[in-house]
């Protein structure tokens, strides 16, 4: 086991600036799930902890070493790929031991590391198997059974689901993090899927055109979004974002749909017209008729059997997206709607995330 610290890590690639300084520490045993869409710059800084690429500046240390210039074979780490990259004329006992047989170990322990890891994977009747006798999840267990018998510092898990269907999606990151929870090994698992990170790790890492937009735990994520764009990655349905000014002293806020509605939270400083925009989940959208609520035109119902998504307009062409428990409404019908403000999230007109009582800018 080992800590992970990555101090200023820039990558640029002739004229484009890939990552553009990260800074994390990963403490002993922690899974860090390092999530963002195509191109955010999170394969990239998996390979410069891998050592299969270089940073142009900045470093990285394992348990306090300095390796950002070692080879990867020298830090002691372990990669699972999202192709597995077996080799497909061994067997899948063969594959899981061919990293120690290299290193010279010796066969009566690599037989008990090889059938450790395969009764932990529960793979231990495929080991005479070659690869294409696999089906897309035991090869899976293969990559991670050949990652386990290396008992190394740490792990590093590259996509490795992506190749799977859904429900075998399901079931492998709950083995993964079973596996990853058993051994205690320090782990950095790369995703662009959103479900996979919440429910992996113990903290996240949400990258947006090269930083790190935010650092956080899943909840603290999803709860405390630190601008729009975590705001809008993290959740399914996205949040819903609204034009907004305030008003009445900066008591309240004035939608572009309509009405003026008090914060939850009491006063936010700042000028009258300023803008803003309000933030909220489809899940904390409320179907109710109330004194304040507002006519949603319904575009498209999708029934998802205990719950229902409603994708409408609201009044000033404004879209929103409410989940709901029950069916309701039709398309070409309007559905009464609250955006209860207990429920907001408010960031300021360039994203940024504005905390309870924090000056809005002028």
């Amino acid at each position: 086991m080992a800590t992970l610290t990555l101090s200023s890590v820039k990558k640029q690639f002739g004229a484009t600036q890939v990552l553009h300084g990260i800074d994390l520490d990963v403490a002993d045993g922690e899974m860090i799930v390092v999530v963002g869409a195509s191109g955010c710059g999170k394969s990239t800084l998996l390979r410069i902890v891998a050592g299969l690429e270089s940073p142009t500046s900045g470093t990285v240390r394992i348990d306090g070493r300095d390796v950002t210039a070692l080879e990867p074979a020298d830090r002691d780490i372990a990669m699972v790929f999202q192709n597995y990259a077996l080799y497909p004329h061994m067997t899948v006992f063969e594959n899981m031991a061919y990293g120690l047989r290299i290193r010279g170990m010796k066969m009566p322990e690599i037989r008990r590391r090889v059938d450790e890891a395969a009764g932990m994977l529960e793979i231990g009747a495929l080991l005479e198997r070659k690869p294409r006798q696999l089906s897309g999840g035991q090869r899976q267990r293969v990559a991670m059974g050949r990652a386990v018998v290396r008992e190394p510092k740490l792990f590093l898990f590259d996509e490795p689901l992506s190749n799977l269907d859904a429900k075998l999606r399901v079931q492998m990151r709950a083995e993964i993090r079973r596996l990853q929870k058993r051994l205690g090994v320090t782990s950095l698992f790369v995703t662009h899927d959103q479900v996979e990170a919440m429910t992996l790790g113990d903290r996240l890492v949400v990258m947006h055109g090269g930083r790190a937009a935010q650092v956080a735990s899943p909840m603290e994520v999803w709860g405390v979004p630190a601008d729009t764009y975590v705001a809008g990655f993290i959740g399914s349905p996205a949040m819903n974002f609204l034009h907004a000014t305030l008003a009445a002293n900066g008591t309240a806020a004035t939608l572009r749909s309509g009405p003026t509605l008090p914060f939850a939270d009491g006063a936010r400083p700042g000028e009258d017209g300023t803008p803003l925009t309000i933030g909220i989940r489809p899940e904390h959208v409320a179907h109710d008729a109330g004194g304040d609520a507002l006519p949603l035109a319904i575009e498209l119902v999708e029934p998802l059997g205990s719950e229902t998504v409603i994708h409408g307009r609201l009044p000033g062409n404004e879209p929103l997206v409410a989940r709901l428990p029950l069916a309701a409404g039709d398309i070409g019908g309007t559905l009464p709607v609250r955006l209860p403000p207990s429920a907001w999230h408010v960031f300021d007109a360039g994203g940024t995330r504005l905390p309870a009582h924090a000056a809005a800018p002028a």
